[in-house]
């Protein structure tokens, strides 16, 4: 009895300190069990000792969540083992309001996570669990599904959303117009009863829908999100002529997913630069639906992605014609930037850049920023629009955890202050 007191009071020290106790995860209150386990080991009176410092320190914990006023949200992750899976581990851990119980991949049942990501070795010891929607719904607060086209409109009930908040990485639920969606996509939508009950979670424009009240939210694309918020307060307040919109943007190769295939092989990619999806990109009437939106108008626009050398970001390019004042001359640069101003000085993760200053995906990477800025064409009477983000971050993750951020009625940015990574 004597060992396992002193060893009890040892574990004590070591966790009087949470910020002292990174080694034991995001903080020790997630960790109590399996770290105390660890302790333990070598007593002989394990389960005594054990269970009533664990007992202690749950009640701690949970005394210390009520004096916050809020309850540790139970999350849950379908896909877990894909880039923007991935990306969610990273940033949840660091997310002082979750913990994840649920690391969901099809491809690697029973395998320990950090085995699939060595970066999270002594980070993340829980086992990859299967894609059972069902089950899942039963143990957490929100389920992130970090999946393909067609798995969760395959898979939802009116049951399981009576269960749990989801946030969708997919496409299935962007697009309010089912024949759109089947036309875009090559599939057929399994449960198109829940498109109109989804919000488009864009948080910079439609943040008011999003609420605690929210089941379902369509977490947006990385190039659409990149290509309208780039627009959207040239396309809000009319001063562009949207019937010339060009998109022209660049993707870092992770956008295509983790999936082996031929076209991302390092010989592929390496020392190339390639247009695809021309004219037929699945995100090209993602992009002109919420254009539209913004605009009170029909918006047809030409987008074009490219796959460039790098494993993370997005670049575009945007070219639109400005509508000329009443006496026929251009909007000044100081009229444009105000506009900007209007809707973005205000944002967290939009920056608009100094006059001059234009975006650079290695400026963003790693975080939640989107850096946007514009040049007027004089000569062409055009004006230039530029918008750089990270695909795996602002792009999928980091807009998903945003999202969580305002269903459960945190502050937006909680777990989301990512400093942009250089070099």
């Amino acid at each position: 009895m004597n060992i396992c007191i002193n060893i009890h009071n040892r574990s004590k020290n070591v966790h009087k300190n949470e910020k002292s106790s990174r080694h034991l995860g995001k903080k020790w209150y997630h960790g109590t069990i399996r770290s105390h386990r660890n302790i333990f080991k070598h007593s002989s009176n394990v389960c005594f000792c054990e269970n009533i410092y664990v007992a202690e320190q749950l009640q701690k914990c949970d005394k210390r969540a009520s004096e916050r006023g809020r309850k540790m949200i139970r999350a849950g992750i379908i896909g877990a083992t894909g880039y923007a899976g991935g990306e969610l581990v990273r940033i949840l851990l660091n997310h002082k309001d979750v913990k994840i119980v649920w690391y969901g991949s099809r491809s690697y049942i029973d395998k320990k996570y950090y085995q699939v990501y060595q970066n999270m070795f002594q980070l993340v010891e829980d086992i990859c669990k299967d894609d059972n929607l069902e089950e899942l719904a039963k143990q957490v607060d929100v389920i992130f599904t970090a999946t393909p086209q067609g798995f969760l409109a395959g898979l939802l009930t009116e049951e399981i959303l009576s269960q749990v908040k989801i946030v969708d990485l997919s496409a299935d639920y962007r697009i309010k117009d089912v024949a759109t969606y089947e036309k875009w996509y090559g599939i057929e939508h399994k449960s198109p009863q829940f498109i109109e009950e989804a919000v488009y979670g864009l948080c910079e424009i439609n943040r008011d829908k999003i609420t605690e009240k929210t089941r379902l939210v369509a977490n947006p694309g990385c190039y659409t999100t990149c290509s309208i918020l780039t627009a959207y307060p040239m396309v809000k307040e009319s001063m562009i002529d949207v019937n010339t919109l060009i998109v022209d943007a660049k993707s870092g190769t992770s956008g295509a997913g983790r999936g082996a295939k031929v076209n991302n092989l390092f010989c592929e990619v390496n020392e190339n630069m390639k247009a695809y999806g021309v004219a037929s990109h699945r995100h090209t009437p993602e992009i002109e639906e919420q254009l539209g939106y913004a605009g009170n108008c029909q918006v047809t626009i030409n987008f074009t992605p490219h796959l460039v050398p790098m494993n993370r970001g997005i670049l575009a390019t945007e070219y639109a014609t400005l509508k000329r004042k009443p006496d026929g001359t251009l909007p000044s640069y100081e009229e444009v930037k105000a506009v900007y101003d209007k809707y973005y000085a205000k944002e967290k993760f939009v920056r608009v850049l100094d006059k001059g200053s234009c975006p650079e995906t290695k400026w963003v990477e790693g975080s939640n920023y989107v850096d946007i800025n514009f040049v007027i064409d004089e000569r062409t009477g055009r004006i230039i629009m530029m918008g750089a983000l990270d695909n795996l971050v602002k792009g999928a993750a980091g807009q998903a955890v945003q999202n969580m951020n305002l269903l459960f009625g945190l502050p937006e940015s909680e777990g989301l202050e990512l400093v942009p990574c250089f070099p």
